[in-house]
This record gives structure tokens, C-alpha cells and sequence, in this order.
């Protein structure tokens, strides 16, 4: 997104200062060129190097309609994001309680936000499966029935807009400066890019990024159409987590395990839309 699009309502500027709107509108260009090219580059290399031969469900139809479903998801929440998203978080940078001591500053202080934030991006996925409104929302990211980058970007918009009241709460409370808020939704993005991705990986590589960082073999079984593995490998940039509160599942990757929401069907884009707010027609939902 360029820096253009970005527009503060003037009731939400207060405690921001110019310092900070002209930080912002040389940050976010950079942001969206860093993200999208890492987006693409992925996209294109899964599909060159790809670990498993894309899916053709029932369900689905075909590759090329599925990846059009996700990024319509992704276009409306884009549209979102300057409209919504990015003032929210600024205007809860200019919010904060202002406890935070001296020491919590420059590189160090910018090192222990992105691990405190990545500690409570974990507690909120973990939550978003285990509190049944949330689920509802949450639940579109995991109806498609193959992994690539472009699940990455294939959220409900009512979860988009969740997480960033979540996020906002965060803000204020921990009184994160909106560099660090940026730097880390940078990083959340590529991140997920990465371990949602199909691209094939030298089995000791892969081995040695899963001691510190989420790959696509831990979070493939995340996506496994079995509710138990559904329901574990929560992590979103570090691994630690997952091991350390007892949510890691036992499971190995398989390329050829179901993806997908057990006892449930993808749907097309209006149904998805929809689904969060009615009641689930049965007959959509047998399991398949």
C-alpha cells in the first residue's frame, strides 16, 4: 500500500506527533514493497519447487479458482488495512499508559517487543480455536483444503477486525511504540508466508529453522484435517512456544494428510463472507 492511502481521522492524531506521521509515511511504502515481493517470490518458488502436487478436491474446483477465493479474501482485507487497521494500531501507539522504563528503548527495547508481541500473537491463535465466537471467524483461514502462500493471506475480514481490537488493547497497555507495532506485522506476514507455503525444503534445513523459527513442516500439521492437530501448533514466528505450553502436536507432516476442517467442506467467497454470522447449512457441512 502506498503511503497516500494512509489517512488519519483528525480525532485519532491526537498523541501522535509529526515526527511520527512522516516516520509512517516513509515506513509503509517500504513495508508493502518488502512483504508483497517476498509474497510473490514465494508464490512463484513453491510452484516451481513445490513439496506436494496441488490438490483438486471436490470441493475446491479447480487450483486456479481456489487462489482467485483466497486473494478476494486478501483484496478486501488490503482494503481494510489503511482504512482501518493501520489508524487503530497508531492511534493506540499514541495511547500508551507510558510506564515503560528508559531502558525499553532502541534496539534493545525494539528486540524485546517483537518478543513479546510474538509470546501474545500465540495466546490470541490459541484462543481464536479454543473460544467458539472467535472460532467462527477463524475457521474460514483453515476450510481450504490445500496449503501455499495464499492461505497466508485468506482471513475472514471480522477476524481481521478482531485481531486489531486485540492488538490495540496490546498497544495501550504495553505502550509499544508503532515502529515496533510495524516491524512485527512486517515480520507476522513473511512468516506466514513462509510456513504456509508449499515450496520443497532440504529436509536438514527445514530441521535446523524448526529449532527457532515455525516452517511449513510444523504448521502443515496445524492445517491437518484432524480436529487434535488442528487444535495445536499455535506458533506464528518463534517455535518456542508450542513446546513450552504443551501445545505441540506428536504428529509428522504428511504430504498426503487431508487439509482442511475436519467434518467440513470449503465453501465459495459469498458463503464464506456469510458463514460467521448464520447458522451452518448441514448439508454443506457432511463430512467428505
Amino acid at each position: 500500500m502506498g503511503s497516500r492511502a494512509l489517512v488519519l481521522p483528525k480525532t485519532w492524531r491526537r498523541g501522535i506527533s509529526s515526527r511520527v506521521e512522516s516516520l509512517l509515511q516513509s515506513i509503509l511504502p517500504w513495508k508493502a514493497a518488502v512483504v508483497g515481493l517476498w509474497l510473490a517470490s514465494f508464490f512463484l518458488l513453491e510452484r516451481l519447487l513445490p513439496a506436494a502436487p496441488p490438490l483438486v478436491a471436490e470441493d475446491s474446483g479447480p487450483p486456479w479458482r481456489r487462489v482467485l477465493r483466497n486473494a478476494a479474501l486478501w483484496a478486501i482485507n488490503s482494503g481494510l488495512s489503511p482504512l482501518i487497521v493501520i489508524p487503530v494500531s497508531i492511534w493506540a501507539a499514541g495511547q500508551g499508559l507510558g510506564w515503560r522504563p528508559p531502558w525499553w528503548s532502541g534496539w534493545a527495547g525494539l528486540a524485546l517487543d517483537l518478543l513479546l508481541l510474538d509470546f501474545l500473537i500465540y495466546w490470541w491463535h490459541r484462543a481464536n480455536h479454543v473460544v467458539p465466537f472467535l472460532w467462527r471467524f477463524h475457521e474460514v483461514h483453515h476450510l481450504d483444503r490445500t496449503l501455499d502462500t495464499t492461505t497466508a493471506v485468506r482471513f475472514h475480514f471480522g477476524e481481521v477486525l478482531l485481531s486489531a481490537g486485540a492488538r490495540a488493547v496490546v498497544i495501550v497497555v504495553f505502550a509499544i511504540p508503532v515502529t515496533s507495532v510495524l516491524v512485527f506485522e512486517a515480520l507476522v506476514l513473511m512468516a506466514s508466508v513462509f510456513h504456509h507455503s508449499n515450496l520443497r525444503l532440504p529436509a536438514g534445513l527445514e530441521r535446523a529453522l524448526s529449532r527457532l523459527v515455525i516452517t511449513p513442516g510444523i504448521h502443515w500439521v496445524h492445517h491437518h484435517k484432524v480436529r487434535r492437530d488442528t487444535d495445536s501448533n499455535y506458533g506464528t514466528i518463534l517455535s518456542i512456544w508450542d513446546p513450552l505450553f504443551g501445545s505441540r502436536s506428536t504428529t509428522r507432516r504428511d504430504l498426503a494428510m487431508p487439509i482442511g476442517v475436519e467434518g467440513r467442506r470449503e465453501q465459495p467467497l459469498p458463503q464464506l463472507l456469510l458463514r460467521p454470522f448464520g447458522r451452518t447449512r448441514p448439508e454443506a457441512d457432511k463430512p467428505l
